[in-house]
C-alpha cells in the first residue's frame, strides 16, 4: 500500500499494489451474486464487500466501492517531473495537474 494522489477523488488515498488489489476482488462472492440475479442488485450491493477489505488493509475506510476499483498502483503513471503528482496513466504523456510534458 502507498499513499497516492487519486485523480477522480480529488485527494491523497491509500493506492494498493496489485497483489493488495487481488486480495479486495477475492472477498467478491461471484457465485453468490449470479445465483441471485445482478439485475436486482445496485451495483453497492453487487461490491459491498470492497470497502471492507480494502479498510482492512489501509487502515482508511472508504464507503464507495467503487472508487476502490480505482485506488490500483499499476493503473496510475510515474509523478509528474515538475509537480509530483502521478500521471493519470501509464501512457500519459502530459500531466494532468501542471499540463508539463513528460
Amino acid at each position: 500500500m502507498q499513499r497516492l494522489w487519486c485523480w477522480r477523488c480529488k485527494c491523497e488515498v491509500p493506492m494498493l499494489d496489485d497483489d493488495e488489489f487481488s486480495r479486495v476482488l477475492s472477498q467478491q462472492d461471484l457465485e453468490k451474486l449470479a445465483s441471485q440475479g445482478r439485475e436486482k442488485l445496485t451495483l453497492k450491493e453487487c461490491f459491498a464487500e470492497f470497502p471492507a477489505e480494502y479498510e482492512q488493509i489501509t487502515g482508511f475506510k472508504e464507503t464507495n466501492p467503487n472508487a476502490v476499483l480505482h485506488h490500483q498502483l499499476s493503473l496510475y503513471g510515474p509523478p509528474c517531473k515538475r509537480c509530483g503528482k502521478p500521471l493519470r496513466t501509464t501512457r500519459a504523456r502530459l500531466c494532468g495537474s501542471c499540463m508539463a510534458e513528460q
